[in-house]
């Protein structure tokens, strides 16, 4: 990796867009095509937007907070740049495969680095069977809706869900629901993360139920298949002190 072809990119706030402008004129870089390193300034969201951009070239991605949360990102320091990402640790994330079916046929493939989410679109609760590598776990659920998520992903929406946080590396899935009704008592489940997970809506006509694999949202869903996809390798970089694997492990002992 030569950390001298890198490129910038950024969110379209005014303090990501100034960072670019700055670190442009301070350090030589390369169109983002040509890059060996990808340098992302903003938040969680440029983060996600930034690896799926760059999904079939495999390019490392380094980014720096310019946003809110920042959870996949780095500390913004303008000096030393070139010596950071040439420190940096390296993790390799797999993201999730979603294949939804809508009720007119068609279906779609998206990939889910965060998490898989299911919600009902109206009044209506969704009702759910879940199978789990072809065995029905639940044949009925009634809720707002259930999401499957990835370690990288399990401190964002999973955990409003009040979903468990995951340790990188431990070869699982979360499987949480949102406002379960019924059964009333089931707060989900933790899989091996080679789990092919199919969710069948009931009564779509009635409750339909839309799908998203991170930003991609498909509408009146019947059946949604998700599944960790192995042969897509992500790969984020963190400083040494600052790295993904302490992060999630930290915020399980958050007050």
């Amino acid at each position: 990796m030569d950390a001298t072809k890198i490129a910038f990119v950024a969110a379209d706030s005014e303090a990501a867009q100034a960072a670019q402008a700055r670190l442009q004129t301070r350090y030589p870089h390369v169109p983002p095509e040509q890059a060996e390193v990808v340098v992302a300034l903003g938040g969680d969201g440029c983060m996600l937007e930034t690896l799926h951009r760059f999904l079939g070239r495999q390019v490392p991605i380094y980014g720096m907070n310019r946003g809110s949360v920042g959870f996949l990102m780095n500390v913004y320091r303008e000096h030393g740049l070139l010596e950071r990402v040439a420190r940096a640790q390296a993790v390799t994330l797999h993201p999730l495969r979603m294949i939804a079916r809508r009720s007119d046929g068609g279906e779609i493939d998206a990939i889910a680095i965060n998490e898989v989410s299911l919600l009902r679109e109206t009044r209506q609760a969704a009702k759910l069977r879940i199978r789990v590598d072809g065995k029905v776990r639940i044949d009925e659920l009634v809720c707002d809706g259930i999401l499957v998520s990835t370690a990288a992903g399990s401190t964002a929406y999973n955990l409003s869900a009040h979903g468990p946080i995951i340790p990188l590396g431990a070869g699982i899935l979360a499987l949480t629901p949102i406002s379960a009704f019924r059964p009333r008592r089931w707060r989900g489940a933790l899989l091996p993360h080679a789990a092919a997970v199919v969710f069948e809506i009931q009564d779509s006509p009635k409750r339909p139920v839309s799908a998203v694999a991170d930003h991609i949202e498909v509408r009146d869903v019947v059946e949604v298949r998700v599944h960790e996809d192995p042969s897509i390798d992500l790969t984020l970089l963190f400083d040494p002190e600052h790295n993904l694997e302490e992060r999630i492990l930290a915020e399980q002992f958050l007050p």
